[in-house]
């Protein structure tokens, strides 16, 4: 990383970042055209789980070449600065590259699935029928490599009861 002061090197704060990120954005990529798609997603240990109609763009290109990089974002304010080039954003960020792989184990499909009902509808039914698991697709990403980002931090609105990130600066 070419700003080693920014960097988030703690893999507890990476995950935290990972926990609250509310998008995903999953690049892909099929001959010389790239694809950039956002998706709700889930993260347990080495595995990024997100889920998807059976068929459709990213469904092709993921059968072609399951290489994804993938990068999510907690963003905070804009932060002045005395000329124009020097203003710039709060944020933290993960980057991410992985091996995406399509979940056909019934009790895996299931749990990722739970996974992203607890981050996104908490206290929501999780119970799925068979017919609901037939239909969707699953894709689990291999996490290989993970980086983490921050700048501005005193730009950050931090929610209720969440631990605060330790400033780097």
């Amino acid at each position: 990383m070419r700003r080693s002061e920014k960097e988030i090197c703690d893999p507890q704060e990476i995950d935290a970042i990972l926990q609250r990120a509310p998008v995903c954005r999953i690049a892909l990529a099929a001959g010389n055209s790239p694809y950039v798609v956002p998706v709700n997603f889930a993260v347990s240990g080495s595995l990024l789980y997100f889920h998807s109609a059976p068929a459709g763009e990213k469904i092709d290109r993921l059968r072609k070449d399951p290489s994804v990089c993938f990068e999510v974002d907690l963003p905070g304010e804009v932060v002045q600065g005395k000329t124009a080039c020097a203003w710039g954003m709060a944020y933290q960020s993960v980057i991410g590259f992985g091996r995406a792989f399509f979940v056909e184990d019934r009790a895996e499909k299931e749990e990722a699935l739970v996974r992203l009902m607890k981050k996104y509808a908490p206290g929501a039914p999780v119970d799925f029928s068979a017919d609901v698991l037939d239909r969707v697709c699953v894709i689990g990403v291999r996490l290989e490599k993970v980086t983490g980002k921050q700048s501005g931090q005193e730009g950050f609105a931090v929610p209720r009861g969440t631990p605060p990130v330790k400033e780097r600066f």
